[in-house]
Formats: C-alpha cells, sequence, structure tokens
C-alpha cells in the first residue's frame, strides 16, 4: 500500500472516499509517524486514543454519506488552542495542568467537519519567538538540515511544532496562529504552506490571547489546495468573538483556476533591504519571472512606511501582551508559588512561570503602556500602523496581490539568534506589515538556499480577498514545482 503519510489532505478525502483505506487506517500510520518523530519534540501532548476514536466515527460518516470537508484527516493542534479535555499548554511552565472545560471556535469547527487530532503542537511560549527556543517543553527541532551537516535547525516560530509535525509527514496538516509571522515563516523554514488569513476570518474564541489586535488563526499544509480546504473548514462568523467578520465563506478551492492571466502583481521597492542575501532576491526574481510567463502584469509599488513596520510591532504587540497575560496570576490558571502574602504570590507565581522572553516582552509592553509614555509610544506607534495600512490600501488601487519573500533567510541553527533579540526580530521584517494591516498572507515553497534548506514566497491580498491570494499561490506552486522533502533521518 502507499506510504498513507506521504499523501496530501486532498489526495487522502478522495482515496477515502474511493474506499481505498479507511480513516483508522490513515490515522494508524500517522500515529506510528508521530512516534518515530519523538526526537522533533513537535508535540506536547500526544492523543492517540482521541485519534482513533475520532478516525472511527469518521468512518462511521462516510459510511452513511455524511462526511465533512475534513473528515478522516489526522492533524495537529497548535497548544494555543483551547481543546475540552484536553491540557492545554501555551508552552508555558504557567499554565501548568490547565485542561479547558470549553472549546476553542476554530478547533470545534474542525472537529464539525470530521478533523482528527493527532495531538497538541509545540511553540514558542505564548506564541512569543521566531525559533521555537522558548517553549518550557523545549525546542522543536526542524526535520530539515543544511547539506553535509547534522547539526540541528530551528523551524521557525512560533508554530514550529505545527511545521516540523507536517515537514516531517507526522501530521498531514496543523492549524497554526499568526500575530506577526508566526503561521508564515515556519511555514517557509520547513518548506511547507502555511496561510494567515484576513484578521477577522476566523474567530479567535478560546485561543490563548497574545495580542489580540493581531492574533489570528490559520492552516498548514504542504500543498494551497489542501490550505483551501482547511481554511474553508476553519473560517466562519462566531459572535463569541467581537471581531469576527459576519460575512459568508466562498468556496476557497474553486479559486485555484491556474490562470491569473491580466492580473496585477506588485513588487514593494521598500522589501528590498539592505544586504539582503543574494539567494534571496534571486528566488523573489524568480517568483516574478514565474509570474510575468503565467500571464499577470508586474507593476513596482511603494510601500513608504514599511521601515516603521517593526519598530510599532514591538510596541503595539508586546503591550497587548501585558495586558493579556496579566491574568495570569496563580488564582485561575495553572502554576501557584505560594508566597508571604498575595502580593508575594503573584510575584513568585510570575517570577517562576513566565521564560525569559516573556518577561521581556511584558517589561516593554508595561512600559509603553505606564503614565506619562503612553503617548509617545503606544499611541504614536498606533498611528503608525494606521499609516501602514494606509500605505496597502493606496497600492491595492493599482494591483491585485503583492509578492515578497517570506523571510529574509533560511533556517538558522539553534543558539545563533537567541543571544540577540533585535537579529531575532528581523525574522519578520517582509510578514509584519501585512499583519499591522490585518492582510491575508501566504507562505509557498518556492526553492532551496545554498546549503539545502527550503525557501519560501509571500503572497499578500487585499482583506477577505483569500480567493485571489489562493488563485495567485496555486500558480506560484505549479511554477515552483517543490517536490524536495527532508531526508528522514529523525525515523532512526
Amino acid at each position: 500500500m502507499t506510504d498513507l503519510t506521504k499523501l496530501t489532505v486532498s489526495a487522502a478525502l478522495d482515496g477515502m472516499a474511493a474506499g481505498d483505506f479507511s480513516a483508522r487506517e490513515l490515522t494508524a500510520a500517522h500515529i506510528t509517524a508521530m512516534e518515530a518523530s519523538n526526537v522533533l519534540n513537535a508535540f506536547i501532548t500526544k492523543t492517540p486514543e482521541i485519534a482513533v476514536e475520532a478516525a472511527t466515527a469518521s468512518d462511521a460518516r462516510r459510511a452513511k454519506g455524511e462526511a465533512g470537508l475534513m473528515d478522516g484527516i489526522p492533524i495537529a493542534m497548535k497548544d494555543l488552542f483551547c481543546t475540552e479535555g484536553v491540557l492545554t499548554t501555551a508552552a508555558s511552565h504557567i499554565l501548568d495542568g490547565f485542561t479547558p472545560k470549553y472549546e476553542s471556535t476554530v478547533s470545534g469547527n474542525l472537529w464539525a467537519e470530521g478533523a482528527v487530532m493527532l495531538g497538541k503542537a509545540n511553540l514558542d511560549e505564548f506564541a512569543m519567538g521566531s525559533s521555537n527556543e522558548t517553549s518550557f517543553y523545549g525546542n522543536v527541532i526542524n526535520p530539515w538540515r543544511r547539506t553535509g551537516d547534522d547539526h540541528a535547525m530551528v523551524p521557525g516560530g512560533s508554530s514550529g511544532g505545527s511545521a516540523s509535525s507536517v515537514a516531517s509527514f507526522s501530521a498531514m496538516a496543523a492549524t497554526g496562529t499568526d500575530t506577526g509571522g508566526s503561521i508564515r515563516q515556519p511555514a517557509s523554514f520547513a518548506g511547507i504552506v502555511g496561510m494567515k488569513p484576513t484578521y477577522g476570518r476566523c474567530s479567535r474564541w478560546g485561543i490563548v490571547a497574545f495580542a489580540s489586535s493581531l492574533d489570528q488563526a490559520g492552516p498548514m499544509t504542504r500543498s494551497v489546495r489542501d490550505s483551501a480546504i482547511m481554511l474553508q473548514a476553519m473560517a466562519g462568523f462566531d459572535p463569541k468573538d467581537s471581531t469576527s467578520v459576519d460575512m459568508p465563506v466562498p468556496d476557497f478551492q474553486a479559486a485555484l483556476s491556474g490562470d491569473i492571466r491580466g492580473l496585477r502583481i506588485g513588487i514593494p521597492k521598500e522589501y528590498q533591504l539592505d544586504g539582503m542575501k543574494p539567494e534571496i532576491q534571486a528566488l523573489w526574481d524568480q517568483g516574478i519571472d514565474w509570474m510575468k510567463a503565467a500571464g499577470a502584469d508586474i507593476i513596482d509599488i511603494s510601500l513608504p512606511n514599511t521601515k516603521y513596520a517593526l519598530p510599532a510591532y514591538y510596541i503595539i504587540a508586546p503591550a497587548e501582551a501585558s495586558s493579556n497575560l496579566a491574568r495570569y496570576d496563580g488564582v485561575r490558571f495553572g502554576l501557584r508559588v505560594e508566597g508571604e502574602d498575595l502580593n508575594d504570590m503573584y510575584a513568585s507565581t510570575r517570577a517562576e512561570g513566565f521564560g525569559d522572553e516573556v518577561k521581556r516582552r511584558l517589561l516593554i509592553g508595561t512600559y509603553a503602556l505606564s503614565a506619562g509614555y503612553y503617548d509617545a509610544y503606544y499611541l504614536k506607534a498606533q498611528k503608525v500602523r494606521t499609516r501602514i495600512a494606509d500605505d496597502f490600501k493606496q497600492a491595492f488601487q493599482d494591483v491585485d496581490a503583492i509578492l515578497t519573500p517570506t523571510a529574509p533567510s533560511a533556517a538558522f541553527g539553534f543558539g545563533e539568534k537567541s543571544d540577540d533579540p533585535l537579529a531575532m526580530y528581523l525574522n519578520d521584517v517582509f510578514t509584519v506589515p501585512g499583519s499591522l494591516a490585518g492582510l491575508p498572507g501566504i507562505s509557498v515553497p518556492a526553492g532551496l538556499s545554498a546549503d539545502g534548506l527550503p525557501l519560501g514566497l509571500q503572497v499578500l491580498a487585499k482583506p477577505f480577498d483569500e480567493e485571489t491570494l489562493f488563485k495567485v499561490a496555486g500558480v506560484l506552486e505549479t511554477a515552483a514545482d517543490f517536490t524536495a522533502t527532508p531526508d528522514d533521518w529523525w525515523r532512526g
């Protein structure tokens, strides 16, 4: 029989519909692959019993002709989504033992469409990081390695466990969350497709909050079509989230026509950074050529406030985090460290419960919101954010989509940037502007670095125009024909 773990979601759905194999067989193959990939540390909690039970129910539904969009598909759930009766940690010590009594809307939508949960995927603590080196549960390992080099590489972050599980064929797909690039950057590092929908397309209800005005759930898959299928299952209006937008969810798969003739693709000059690696520039140029060959019109555009995006993001996101994470005080959730009095208990719990990167961002955010500095930092950053969004609005009057690199480099080794927060934050230089503007974005694997590591190209589109996003990404995927996979060294 074909190795079921190597199928795409689309192919697996076709195979189950044709009766070639069952959801139980598909799930069993992925449970075996998940157990064989322990060295990657992609999962914090594994749920094989839940997976088998869900797969059995899926087979019964399919037999009755009641299969959903994702019926029988084994996926990894980023451990930032609250899952009823299953440990939810946000990769933080401070949420020790937290088992929600409710289900996040996005995970609930996926279960309603028949998806099967293999387990909860590791991540940077509270989604704060670009390398998956800040998890309380240890580093996640990228299945990719440099050619001729056995040193472990980071999978990107914060959705590193999700990316690693999909790239290592341990999960067929995974959920991620993207605040400043946490789906797209790890997708680029792991050679998979990572898609961030428009802010408001997927409900945030039941997702452990990092920065509420930026957080957005999205799919991580091995093809653009799989991404369209999974987003269809995840998206929809949710009255429990005040930022959820009440509008119909289009048929995203139908947008994959393969025809972008006449579409206008914008190339922002401000994304050509000083010192950009030649292989990143070469890949971008290649992507432009692919778009031209497919009949698109290439138009140079300007996004003049791009250079202010990272500084503004690293004021806004930590400020919102400092507010959101104030609830973790040893009283209502997880860890509690006793003290001499209530204030001492608060301080001791937070000191022991949060890791260094989370503490760094909480201090920055609290400072930015403090009396006397709110106007100078937070308010000014919000004004900059409006300017950046206006840049995109202006650009989208002339173009239908924008093409850029996803990240300024391929994956790097552990410890290479962890001592330099500014170098780490620069990983998100191409993804943060779109996040601040609330735009949909997708990273598609498009080539290999000189070291044999995957590189991605990013497509951005207008708000709630995911159909154009998928259409362009599908053409990019076909042109790139990225078929490389990592050597499966982790299986021993």
